[in-house]
C-alpha cells in the first residue's frame, strides 16, 4: 500500500514536470518558426527564469504553487494554489520574477559582450524589455501586484500607461491585459483602505513600503536604461553595412 502511494506521488511529480517541459517545448517550436531556434531557446529560458523566481519565492513564503506553464505569444505563469495572506507576501512573490529574470538577462548580456555575440545581446534585450513591461503598475502584471503594497489606486496610473504602450506598439496581448486590468482598476477606484478585509490585508509599516518602493523604482530605472541602451545598440548593428 505504501509503495502504491509513493508511486502515485512520484507520478504526480512527473506529470508536473511533463506539463512544464511540454508547454516549454511547444513554445519553443512556435517561436522557432518565427525567430529561429537559437533566439527562441534563449527567449524561452528567460521566461522560465522569470517564472522560477515567482515559484521559489512562493515556496519560500510557504505558499502552495503550481509549476510554470507556457503559452506561445502570451508568456508563462505559475498558479498560486492559495492566495497570500498579506499584501507584503504578494509583493514579495511578484518582485522575485522580474528580479531573477533581470539577473539572468544581465548574465546573457555580459556573456554576449565577452563573446561579441549579437544574438546573445538580442536575447538579453528581449529579457530586459520583457521584465520592464511586466513592471507596469497595473494588475495582473507583476508591477501591479508590487505597487499594491503602496496602494491599489496606483493601478489608475498604470492603466493609461498600458493604453499609451498599446497605441505606441499595438499588440493583441496588451489588449487582453487591458481587458483584464480594467475591472481591477475600477476596484482600485472604489478602494476603501479602512474596510475590515482591506485593513488587515494592506497593513504594512511605512519602512516596508519605502523598501519596496525603492526596489521597484530602482529595477524599473535599471531596466528602462538597459532597454533603451540595447535598442540603440542593436539598431546600430542592424544598420551597419
Amino acid at each position: 500500500m505504501i509503495k502504491m502511494v509513493l508511486l502515485l506521488l512520484s507520478g504526480a511529480k512527473f506529470s508536473k514536470i511533463l506539463l512544464t517541459a511540454g508547454t516549454m517545448a511547444l513554445s519553443l517550436l512556435v517561436y522557432t518558426s518565427v525567430w529561429g531556434w537559437p533566439f527562441a531557446l534563449g527567449f524561452v529560458l528567460l521566461l522560465f527564469a522569470h517564472e522560477m523566481g515567482h515559484f521559489l519565492a512562493a515556496q519560500h513564503r510557504g505558499l502552495r504553487v503550481g509549476v510554470p506553464v507556457f503559452i506561445p505569444f502570451v508568456g508563462a505563469w505559475i498558479q498560486l494554489k492559495e492566495q497570500p495572506m498579506t499584501v507584503e507576501t504578494e509583493a514579495y512573490v511578484a518582485f522575485a520574477g522580474p528580479f531573477i529574470g533581470t539577473l539572468v538577462a544581465f548574465g546573457v548580456y555580459f556573456y554576449g559582450r565577452q563573446t561579441d555575440s549579437s544574438l546573445l545581446l538580442a536575447i538579453a534585450y528581449s529579457g530586459f524589455f520583457l521584465n520592464l513591461i511586466n513592471l507596469l503598475p497595473v494588475h495582473p502584471l507583476d508591477g501591479g501586484r508590487i505597487t499594491a503594497i503602496l496602494s491599489p489606486r496606483i493601478w489608475l496610473i498604470g492603466l493609461p500607461m498600458l493604453a499609451a504602450l498599446f497605441f505606441y506598439q499595438p499588440s493583441p496581448l496588451l489588449l487582453v491585459i487591458g481587458m483584464i486590468a480594467l475591472p481591477h482598476a475600477l476596484r482600485a477606484w472604489r478602494f476603501n483602505p479602512h474596510a475590515p478585509g482591506n485593513a488587515s490585508y494592506y497593513a504594512v509599516d511605512t519602512g516596508t513600503k519605502v523598501e519596496y518602493a525603492v526596489m521597484y523604482l530602482g529595477l524599473v530605472a535599471l531596466l528602462g536604461l538597459m532597454t533603451f541602451k540595447m535598442h540603440q545598440e542593436l539598431a546600430g548593428i542592424r544598420g551597419a553595412p
